[in-house]
């Protein structure tokens, strides 16, 4: 049985929603976070971004206590309103042929602790005590979880329903994606979710697991501090945004390594015949058609590697992933990459083009050779995490992706 709750979210009020809402910190060039920083003063940006007022750049503990001071701001200006009715919140992103219909919701950490919200990619503990930190001193959840479900017709129904009706939020981004917003605080509303979902066996994180992992660090902080803790208080939850299977994405990420480790072109392809069909490719830019198949891009020439399955032994559902058998096959045995998550000499990309961009990459001297997978799926990733194992870094690219500041899980 899965827990979904309804919360009290702060929510920017209708007029000011446009403006508020804003993409991932990392995702802007510094050139765009400075102009919107300096014409838009209702953008989210501005909390996460405390410093700015001062034309100061501050860092650790100091800036998380200028974020809270933010969001401070942002409700004593009335730009954010808490909602008086605890609610599930649909919000629907949509942009040419993608739609993506799911709802923010509060999650039990101790569904997290118990497996019932099942993971697949291994967290930092230095990170975990970090976002555990600074999400006590801010005082609240901007940024959900990001997890998925089996396809479930009665919720299907309850959401269709809803959205016939207007929204309490409709505006289009200038990267032309539109949003939608809609409140279930209706108790029948209410109950029918939270009954579908204490029907179902699990939860899939699709992106968030230090958000995850730190949320639960901090309820572990709270209720020790909390001489009448009872496991109904907020920090006993963290916000999580849930979609169905059908309507998640999942894209590859590409592998650019800057050198062959030592050998020569010759010498490193010699090392892949053990455990790869080489054909080499003359038909322009090459991307891989099947699992188990790669692409290489290499001193101006695309390869399709086949994998040579007398010679690789599938022993569980990790075994089977692309992104693993390229790096127990390649990587680290041939390319002497062995930590994949903090050695310099690789670089994962992803997103439009990412074919165009390795070839440009490798071109340019920046890196020597470039690897492109298919996608990995949804099967796989929920094998996975039923197999309670963990798949390498970048192994999976999620949408959708969503704005931040439009609803806000107060701790």
């Amino acid at each position: 049985m899965a827990i979904v709750k309804p919360f009290k979210a702060i929510r920017p009020t209708k007029d000011k929603a446009f403006f508020v809402a804003s993409r991932s910190y990392e995702e802007y060039t510094n050139e765009e976070l400075k102009a919107i920083l300096q014409y838009n003063p209702f953008s989210f940006l501005h909390i996460i971004n405390p410093g700015f007022k001062f034309e100061k750049n501050i860092k650790g503990k100091e800036r998380f206590g200028m974020v809270h001071n933010r969001y401070l701001e942002f409700l004593e200006e009335n730009i954010f309103q808490k909602d008086e009715e605890a609610s599930f919140y649909l919000y629907q992103i949509e942009k040419n042929d993608f739609k993506s219909l799911g709802f923010f919701c509060a999650c039990s950490v101790d569904d997290y602790r118990n497996n019932v919200i099942k993971k697949h990619e291994d967290t930092i503990k230095d990170r975990e005590e970090l976002f555990a930190d600074y999400l006590n001193t801010v005082g609240f959840n901007a940024e959900p979880v990001l997890m998925t479900y089996e396809d479930n017709a009665l919720v299907d129904e309850i959401f269709q329903r809803k959205t016939e009706r207007k929204p309490a939020y409709d505006f289009t981004t200038t990267d032309k994606v539109n949003h939608k917003l809609w409140k279930i605080s209706y108790p029948e509303g209410i109950k029918r979710l939270e009954g579908v979902f204490d029907d179902l066996n699990a939860l899939y994180i699709a992106d968030g697991h230090h958000r995850s992992a730190s949320s639960s660090l901090l309820a572990d902080i709270k209720k020790a501090e909390n001489k009448n803790h009872t496991g109904e208080e907020a920090y006993n939850y963290f916000m999580a945004y849930l979609i169905p299977e059908s309507q998640m994405k999942v894209y590859e990420f590409n592998r650019m390594v800057k050198d062959l480790n030592g050998f020569s072109k010759k010498e490193f392809l010699i090392q892949l015949d053990e455990n790869f069909r080489i054909e080499k490719r003359d038909d322009g830019l090459c991307k891989p058609s099947k699992k188990h198949e790669f692409s290489m891009y290499l001193d101006g020439e695309f390869y399709t590697l086949h994998l040579r399955k007398t010679n690789h032994k599938f022993t569980d559902a990790l075994s089977k992933l692309d992104t693993q058998i390229l790096y127990k096959t390649i990587l680290e045995p041939i390319l002497g990459i062995s930590d994949l998550r903090n050695d310099k000499r690789i670089y994962y990309g992803c997103g439009k083009n990412i074919l165009i961009q390795m070839k440009d990459m490798v071109d340019s001297g920046k890196y020597a050779i470039g690897f492109s997978l298919v996608p990995t799926t949804i099967e796989e990733i929920k094998t996975i995490a039923d197999a309670g194992l963990v798949m390498p870094p970048k192994s999976t690219y999620i949408e959708p992706k969503l704005r931040s500041g439009l609803a806000i899980y107060e701790l």
